[in-house]
């Protein structure tokens, strides 16, 4: 869109001239065909019918902007001031609450609220807004305006003006959290923990960024260090839940889960009403097996809390739980529901697709699976074009002839067992197999490998390349503190499972930083495979799981990689297809130990015996013995999956 336009009806908005400003407005929607340009029409559209005087025009422009952006602040503030208008109090302070949960940097938000909640004596809800007015406007306003466009999601914008900021006012503790957020949204990881770890050295007694460096900690998988980042800060506030409830959470991911479920235990004997505290403690519950305690946990908390989607979506994760009649018109009508989160909806959409599936209602299952994952993929940012780039990069680089010239170096330890390929290709039931050996540790999805790739420059396109000019000492010492960080995961077995799925992008990387390790993929036969992606509400990353079209894209790209390994590390990566694995379970588990080098045990065969955390999706499944079931099931979904099909299609 000719950017002129849109300044020119800010000029006219500026200078009071509304119906000018709607004109030109309504002029530009009806020959624009840019989405991102369309919603910022809509929303000074609704801007130009409110100072306008028209009020119902300005309601059916902004539930328009709201339907296309659920997630946009600015349009809830609009709807807020639309309400006042018509002195619709409730509906007012509803849509000022939505706009500030959406981007809590929208002081004249809190500044109405203020007022709203002063009419009506309501001293708590006055004193939290004046706590969050006077954190705002005590924040430099570059800080303040950087913060407001990261939740608007313009992160490239907010991370320039953070730089700037920082240039001129140098390891100010704001601002240096801020750019570490803002890192974490753009999955900048690497720059993010060092950044949080420098501004906790600088200012130990910035609680806040310690909070943020355990959350982001804990999404690297560093468990062990955020537990003692978090015990940091309970030894200055032993009893603060939060700090309680974020080392329990750190603990579940050592293994430390029955430790960690009475830290939760204790909690709620204090303060039974927790949603957010009764989902962790069933995620812990999960994680240890005991799915009872998980299913009534998970319960609890939408008993409490009503329009938990995490709490209905977590029951429907446990893939084995049935809902209830009610429970299923509860979902319905929440799905519906207006007021709740976007993430709420999305999550209670893909229950609903889950408890519809269990009833054989395929057609309105899909439905549901269908809108979860359109309004999922709103928020995706897969690029097909980047990952065709990433994987030309990772073919021009480790190529036959690096490999002929570049054969030394690396860490010569055997220990790590990865497994790789899809989400839901069958990776956790070979893991429980391999775990249930008495010389493998199980583990969970390390992120390490993936943490390196980042160091490396991975997001500013250093990655692969830069190997080219590493020397081999750097490739033994990348495999070392590889061995060394993962040593927090494992209870003391000769080798150990490292399941990242998407560690087949960097299987070059880990051949020169760790020779000697064993590389599985996991293979499962296309349209089962993507259709089971495409009905998991993954925790997090897997963006190319939200969409058909995409979903076939990827799996063609990981099929390309995985030819492009064969062909340079011929007998490197062993593949086991999951069909195969279901059909002939004794003489694929023969085959698989005896590439890992493992004498045979009996253990394996019946691995569902096997008593271990597990926190896949998948993990209520690997507790029993193989079924098929879910071999054939995408078929009952054949006549909406077109998208996908051609893909794979001779």
């Amino acid at each position: 869109m000719d950017k002129s336009n849109i300044n020119t009806i800010k000029h006219a908005l500026q200078a009071g001239n509304y119906a000018q400003a709607i004109s030109l407005t309504k002029h530009c929607l009806a020959n624009e065909s840019e989405p991102a340009s369309i919603d910022e029409l809509y929303y000074m559209l609704t801007v130009a019918h409110r100072l306008q005087g028209q009020i119902p025009q300005a309601f059916d422009s902004v539930q328009l902007l709201i339907q296309r952006q659920p997630d946009y602040a600015r349009a809830h503030q609009e709807k807020a001031y639309l309400h006042l208008a018509q002195q619709q109090t409730d509906h007012a302070i509803s849509s000022f609450l939505t706009a500030t949960r959406l981007n809590p940097a929208l002081l004249s938000s809190w500044l109405q609220l203020k007022s709203l909640y002063q009419q009506r004596n309501e001293v708590p809800a006055v004193d939290y807004c004046v706590q969050q007015i006077r954190f705002l406007q005590g924040l430099p306003k570059a800080i303040c305006g950087a913060r407001d466009l990261m939740y608007e999601g313009k992160l490239f914008v907010a991370d320039n003006v953070c730089r700037r900021y920082l240039q001129a006012n140098k390891h100010d503790a704001e601002a240096m959290l801020l750019l570490a957020e803002i890192g974490v949204r753009l999955k900048v990881y690497h720059d993010a923990e060092f950044l949080l770890a420098s501004c906790i050295e600088l200012h130990p007694d910035f609680t806040k960024a310690k909070i943020e460096y355990i959350h982001l900690l804990s999404k690297l998988g560093k468990f062990a260090k955020a537990k003692d980042v978090a015990q940091t800060l309970l030894d200055e506030q032993t009893d603060n839940r939060h700090f309680l409830a974020a080392k329990a959470g750190a603990m579940v991911g050592i293994g430390e889960t029955q430790e960690a479920i009475a830290i939760y235990q204790s909690i709620l004997q204090q303060h039974p009403t927790l949603a957010n505290i009764q989902l962790m403690a069933g995620h812990a519950y999960k994680a240890a097996g005991q799915l009872d305690n998980a299913i009534n946990a998970y319960r609890l908390a939408y008993h409490h809390k009503p329009d938990s989607g995490d709490a209905y979506w977590s029951l429907a994760n446990t893939k084995t739980y049935t809902f209830t009649p009610q429970e299923l018109s509860d979902m319905q009508a929440l799905a519906t529901e207006q007021k709740i989160s976007t993430e709420d909806r999305i999550q209670c959409l893909f229950a609903l697709g889950k408890a519809f599936e269990d009833r054989h209602k395929y057609d309105l299952s899909f439905d549901y699976y269908r809108m979860g994952n359109e309004l999922k993929n709103t928020r995706s940012r897969y690029d097909k074009k980047a990952l065709e780039e990433q994987i030309q990069q990772q073919q021009r680089v480790y190529s036959k002839t690096y490999f002929t010239t570049q054969n030394n170096g690396g860490c010569q330890a055997p220990d790590p067992i990865f497994i790789v390929g899809l989400p839901r290709a069958g990776s956790t039931l070979l893991e429980q197999i391999l775990a249930s050996h008495s010389q493998v540790d199980g583990t969970m999805e390390l992120h390490n490998v993936l943490s390196l790739v980042s160091r490396l420059g991975g997001k500013k396109g250093q990655y692969p390349k830069i190997v080219e000019s590493l020397s081999p000492d750097y490739f033994e010492k990348f495999g070392q503190q590889y061995l060394d960080e993962t040593q927090y995961y494992r209870q003391g077995a000769p080798f150990f499972i490292d399941k990242m799925p998407n560690n087949f992008l960097h299987i070059g990387l880990i051949k020169r930083i760790l020779p000697n390790a064993k590389i599985i993929d996991a293979r499962r036969e296309p349209m089962a495979c993507c259709f089971s992606g495409y009905k998991q509400l993954f925790a997090e990353g897997q963006e190319f799981s939200y969409n058909l079209d995409n979903l076939g894209h990827y799996y063609q790209s990981y099929l390309q990689m995985m030819a492009h390994w064969d062909e340079v590390l011929p007998g490197f990566v062993l593949r086991v297809q999951h069909e195969e694995l279901i059909n002939d379970l004794e003489s694929q588990v023969r085959r698989l130990l005896d590439f890992c080098g493992l004498p045979f045990e009996q253990s394996c065969i019946e691995f569902y015996k096997t008593k271990r955390n597990i926190k896949t999706p998948s993990s209520e499944q690997v507790r029993q013995p193989i079924y098929t079931s879910a071999m054939e099931q995408w078929k009952n979904y054949q006549s909406h999956l077109e998208a996908l099909e051609h893909y794979f299609q001779a």
